[in-house]
């Protein structure tokens, strides 16, 4: 094994590191709440759109910019997508006019974008054939770093010191990034735009619309609950504790990633259907006992083993499902994916001002179930148990030629 193929492990952290700076400036709004809404002089429900209008611009500028850049030198591009994120948190850091804070998000949704667009492809062609899947799976664990650690420690600091220097040292770590990214990460061609796949054609690809369907109400219903969490945790007396229930959620979270990690390749069915269960348990506790402190605790902790490794599944089974056209799929799952974000925004701030806190774990629960219906009906195409090993899918010089998005 010593002399056989190795990681490039400083690269493939780097992009960790990227991805972890993307989640955490897009969820960051969500642990800092009610000292934004009060500082930036608008409601509660106002200021969750902050993460909304940076879902919608993801979501409107993926696809585009990966074609619009589809000629562009690889790591230029990355960098320019780090560099979007250090511009936008440093004006989100200084600024108190809730107009120029949602378009420095809107910008950063943008950044995500670029970045999203990378991060897979990049892990692809940094590793050696038969280790792909461990180079993914790398890069994608700064995800439930960022929620585990990035998201309790931005409230930690929020609440200490006040939000504006949380999103001031989300600035620092860009700069930082930016010159790790330009020191230890290669470097390699567009991949042009030939090639590519319609999406209505994509879509009718067995098994990628019960994907994305899952990706639609799974990614909405979390984060109906998850971008309004602090405002819900206040509601059931522990206004003072979301750091801390973050941190279970997140630290779940990692457990959830690990695990999926090591068995996704022959349980992604299985994995699935538990993920889904797991979260609907977890908002059926949050619905009928939040009053006890404990349970929430408990609740956190099987919301993020549910949650943590849905990103993995999801963009696996839509890459298995759509084969050949697995890099047009995963473009659309990523603005899917910030549709819904978007979408658990407004739906959120709507039933919020209409319903209060209370009714965010049955609207969960509502979204869940035909969620469940559909994983466990796509049993031959979608989400299949038969999932090749990650060096015998998608072919790799095909995936490596294109963003998978």
């Amino acid at each position: 094994m010593k002399d056989g193929p190795r990681l490039p492990i400083p690269a493939l952290l780097a992009l960790a590191t990227a991805a972890f700076l993307t989640v955490l400036t897009e969820a960051l709004p969500a642990g800092v709440l009610p000292g934004m809404s009060a500082d930036l002089n608008v409601s509660e429900s106002a200021t969750g759109q902050l993460v909304t209008v940076y879902a919608i611009g993801t979501a409107l500028t993926a696809i585009p910019l990966s074609v619009a850049t589809a000629g562009w030198r690889r790591k230029r591009l990355l960098l320019v997508g780090v560099a979007g994120f250090l511009v936008a948190n440093t004006v989100t850091a200084l600024s108190l006019v809730f107009a120029l804070t949602l378009v420095a998000r809107f910008v950063a949704g943008i950044g995500a974008g670029v970045v999203w667009a990378l991060l897979a492809s990049y892990a692809v062609r940094l590793a050696p054939e038969a280790l792909q899947g461990k180079a993914i799976a790398i890069v994608m664990a700064g995800i439930p770093l960022a929620l585990s650690l990035g998201i309790p420690a931005g409230t930690f600091l929020g609440d200490a010191l006040g939000w504006q220097v949380t999103f001031g040292v989300m600035s620092a770590i860009a700069v930082l990034l930016i010159g790790w990214i330009s020191v230890v990460v290669p470097d390699f061609d567009g991949p042009g735009r030939a090639g590519r796949i319609p999406l209505l054609a994509t879509a009718k690809v067995p098994g990628v619309g019960a994907v994305l369907f899952v990706t639609l109400t799974f990614v909405l219903a979390h984060n109906i609950l998850y971008t309004y969490v602090a405002t819900f945790l206040e509601e059931t007396g522990l206004g003072d504790a979301v750091g801390e229930v973050l941190l279970v959620f997140g630290i779940a979270s990692m457990a959830s990633i690990w695990f999926v990690g090591v068995h996704i390749d022959r349980r992604l069915r299985v994995l699935t259907i538990a993920a889904t269960v797991l979260v609907a348990v977890a908002v059926a506790v949050l619905a009928v006992l939040s009053g006890n402190a404990a349970l929430v605790y408990v609740a956190a902790a099987l919301w993020g083993l549910g949650w943590g490794g849905v990103p993995t599944l999801l963009q696996t089974a839509v890459a298995i499902a759509g084969g050949e056209a697995g890099d047009t799929a995963l473009a659309m799952l990523v603005t899917l994916w910030n549709v819904a974000m978007a979408g658990g925004g407004v739906v959120g701030g709507v039933l919020l001002d209409a319903f209060g806190p209370e009714v965010f774990p049955w609207t969960v629960l509502l979204l869940l179930l035909p969620t469940l219906v559909v994983v466990i009906a796509a049993r031959t195409h979608g989400f299949t148990d038969r999932a090749p090993a990650p060096e015998q899918a998608a072919p790799a010089p095909a995936v490596a030629e294109k963003d998978l998005v």
